[in-house]
């Protein structure tokens, strides 16, 4: 059924929206699976912060285009879906990939980090990423080390006064 014009400024404007507030985008061919399995690949990214699209091709090429995103040839041909990662690139990649290994009807395109074109083989880098939190957490150790051992270092000649004296008074009873 074709779609109005109305309709047509309506979807491109939801397109815009969806590319605009999103981090990365993904793009799957989707042949030949059911609308169980879309849903289901829909609840796993949208649990990292996602959203997983069925687009029409020539109306989301126009709107990559207008915002000026350059997809190379063939990433709008045949049935395209889109993931859009609204919060954390590297969480959405990975369960991306991680339902295409059970859906074999599922190939990955390539997506776009900030604009730029990603290859197939840099999404699947992307996805082996560790998650944000899990990043954060290894940041926030790497800063604290520094820190920590800064105190060890100055409380050291304290606690090894404190363990000498102990071991003299220790030593001290009992030979008188």
């Amino acid at each position: 059924m074709a779609l109005s014009r109305k309709k047509k400024e309506e979807v491109m404007a939801q397109y815009k929206d969806w590319l605009e507030r999103s981090q990365a985008v993904f793009l799957v061919e989707y042949t030949g699976i059911t609308v169980k399995e879309v849903d289901g690949i829909r609840s796993k990214v949208r649990e990292t912060g996602g959203e997983f699209h069925v687009l029409k091709n020539t109306l989301a090429r126009k709107v990559f285009e207008t915002n000026g995103v350059q997809a190379p040839a063939g990433y709008f041909e045949k049935s395209t879906a889109v993931t859009f990662a609204f919060t954390d690139p590297a969480s959405t990649a990975k369960a991306l990939t991680d339902v295409m290994k059970s859906a074999e009807a599922i190939k990955l395109k390539g997506g776009f980090l900030d604009k730029q074109s990603l290859s197939v083989a840099q999404v699947k880098a992307l996805a082996d990423l560790p998650p944000l939190p899990v990043v954060r957490a290894q940041l926030l150790g790497v800063l604290q080390a520094p820190a920590g051992k800064l105190v060890r270092t100055l409380a050291e000649p304290a606690r090894s006064l404190a363990s000498v004296l102990r071991a003299y008074f220790e030593k001290a009873p009992a030979s008188a």
